[in-house]
């Protein structure tokens, strides 16, 4: 953690962190070779004005008649519509890259993201995520975009101005390059600590949006348990720290501004006193020292300029680092350099053999203990056992959320760790116990997944789900959106789109997490009807917390502790009086004793 606080300070000291966008600037070259000319030529009018002034003041004065006068403020005019112009296209291109190559690195980094392994989410809060996607991405384009057009063109006018100063009067020059050093010296140390309060208020603002976030999705547990008030409080201490960081970050900032000020315009008061007295002495017109003290006006607020955006560069900076740390997060789950074909066709037959597994998260704490088990093609096997026996950490190694630290898991005879992750998980169907309903149509939900789905393949696998009937009765039908999470939709509708999308996949392996457990008694039994008709033929592994579903299974499996401890059918598992029947008998209520009786 010291070396990575560390190595966070040296990143805050300096602007590398907007290094990294370049490969997108140089996607669009042609945009800002554009932006890079119309910056050029607005600079260079400007540069050109006080020539224009120099000339009229020495002798536009001495003439009879205004014809003098009236040519150099036609000139003047060209030169102001020439400079709109330049400055017109200038803002188009600069802020149509921003726009682009924002576009592009959220796209990136949510592609990125989104492939990481579940390792990975279990130690960063999804709002914090979401907050680098949107708040930090925004900083970005406006640095990529306004503030780094704005700095360049400052950067390019104080240069030009500079040099005209030194062409014009290199006594009075000189006052100036003597004056840079004082200058910049406190702009360069203010910077340091703009950046880093700059980072700490994003880092402090990303985790009240993590907060928020999280609330929100949760409403309805929220005001069940009347906490509203608490979940307001603290979501107001987040967003006061957050303010607190913010206001450190503007005073710093500010600060900033205020000796920068200071330091450039007391220099040009105090060059335009010297050549005041030069005047008055006759060693310098006066055509030349309003030409002097326009380019040193102009250089003077080129550098204010500069100084006020290397501050929003500065919080740019710390952005772009936030989001480049997502970029560079490798994901322990990826396809080796030469990945291992599975078979084909399918066979469908799961293996564990002698798997040790613990979450990354909880690294001293072992989830599977030498697991040993294997499901042959077609067969159905059901996973019992008590809370944390490791029954759902078994399906996130089936689907390479994780690899095991010992052992392996193999599907069709293949180790998991040599196959492609995308084709291991084509061959494998899910219905998950806590269903994940998208804020999409109805369609878009069963077909997730399924590229070119049609209308009657979807509706197909809805009749099959037994979820039809109630689709046709909404308002819109397959087209009616369901909102967040799906709640428009009951907890037994949306676990029948989540069987709908099972049979949509039609993979070989089908893994079931109590799918039915949400279904009234009624709905329950079509379901189990339509289940069965998707099992058959097919791999399938259910995870049971109610004894009643497994009760077809061709095996049983008990797992205690991360173990199969007890392995059988329904019946010989009762006889044998173990861990099985010890929880039937919990399960099972006097209703249920007919059950029971079957196995006698």
């Amino acid at each position: 953690m010291a070396e990575q606080a560390e190595l966070g300070e040296k990143k805050s000291r300096s602007l590398k962190p907007l290094g990294r966008l370049t490969p997108y600037v140089a996607r669009y070259r042609g945009m800002v070779a554009g932006a890079l000319i119309s910056l050029a030529l607005a600079a260079v009018t400007s540069l050109a004005i006080p020539l224009a002034v120099r000339r009229m003041i020495d002798h536009g004065f001495t003439q009879a008649d205004g014809t003098f006068i009236n040519s150099y403020f036609a000139m003047l005019m060209v030169m102001a519509i020439v400079l709109a112009v330049a400055s017109a296209l200038r803002y188009y291109f600069v802020i149509t890259i921003g726009e682009r190559i924002v576009s592009d690195l959220r796209r990136d980094v949510f592609s990125h993201v989104t492939r990481l392994s579940p390792s990975f989410f279990d130690v960063n809060q999804s709002g914090e995520i979401v907050s680098r996607l949107t708040a930090d991405t925004t900083q970005i384009k406006s640095a990529v975009g306004a503030t780094a057009s704005v700095a360049l063109r400052n950067l390019i006018l104080c240069i030009g101005a500079l040099g005209m100063m030194i062409v014009t009067s290199p006594r009075l020059s000189s006052l100036v390059i003597v004056a840079i050093p004082i200058i910049v010296f406190p702009l360069v140390a203010g910077g340091r600590s703009v950046r880093k309060r700059s980072r700490a208020a994003q880092d402090t603002l990303a985790e009240a949006s993590a907060f928020a976030n999280e609330t929100i999705a949760a409403s309805r547990t929220v005001q069940a348990f009347n906490a509203e008030t608490a979940a307001a409080d603290h979501y107001g201490s987040a967003v006061e720290s957050a303010y607190r960081a913010a206001r450190s970050a503007v005073s710093s900032r500010a600060l900033l501004t205020g000796i920068a000020i200071t330091l450039i315009f007391g220099s040009v008061v105090a060059v335009l006193w010297f050549g005041a007295h030069s005047v008055l002495a006759g060693t310098l017109s006066a055509g030349t020292l309003g030409q002097f003290l326009l380019y040193a006006v102009i250089a003077a607020g080129s550098l204010g300029a500069l100084s006020e955006v290397w501050g929003e560069l500065s919080q740019a900076a710390g952005a772009a680092d936030r989001l480049t740390e997502l970029l560079d997060e490798v994901s322990p789950i990826a396809a080796p350099e030469n990945p291992q074909a599975l078979p084909s066709p399918a066979q469908g037959r799961v293996q564990f053999d002698g798997v040790h597994f613990a979450y990354p998260s909880r690294p001293g704490k072992s989830a599977l203990h030498g697991l040993d088990f294997t499901v042959l093609p077609g067969e159905t096997v059901a996973i019992v056992g008590a809370s944390g026996a490791g029954k759902s950490t078994v399906f996130s190694l089936l689907l390479r959320f994780y690899d095991p630290q010992q052992g392996s898991v193999k599907v069709d005879g293949i180790d998991a760790r040599q196959a492609d992750p995308d084709a291991l998980r084509q061959r494998i169907a899910i219905v998950p116990q806590d269903v994940t309903i998208f804020a999409a149509s109805i369609h878009d939900n069963i077909a997730f997944g399924i590229q070119g789905a049609t209308r009657e393949q979807v509706r197909t696998a809805a009749i099959a789900a037994q979820a039809d009937e109630f689709i046709n009765r909404l308002d819109r039908g397959y087209d009616t959106q369901v909102g967040e999470r799906g709640v428009t939709l009951s907890g037994g509708q949306r676990q029948r789109i989540a069987i709908a999308r099972a049979i949509m996949k039609n993979a070989p392996i089908l893994l079931l997490d109590e799918a039915t457990s949400a279904l009234d008694a009624e709905s329950e039994t079509l379901v189990q009807r339509a289940l069965d008709g998707l099992m058959h033929g097919r791999t399938t592994v259910v995870i049971a917390h109610r004894l009643a579903t497994v009760l077809k299974a061709d095996r049983i499996l008990v797992m205690d502790q991360g173990r199969v401890v007890e392995e059988g059918t329904h019946q010989s598992l009762i006889r044998h009086g173990g861990i099985y029947a010890k929880l039937a008998r919990l399960q099972f209520d006097a209703a249920n004793e007919d059950v029971l009786a079957t196995a006698k």
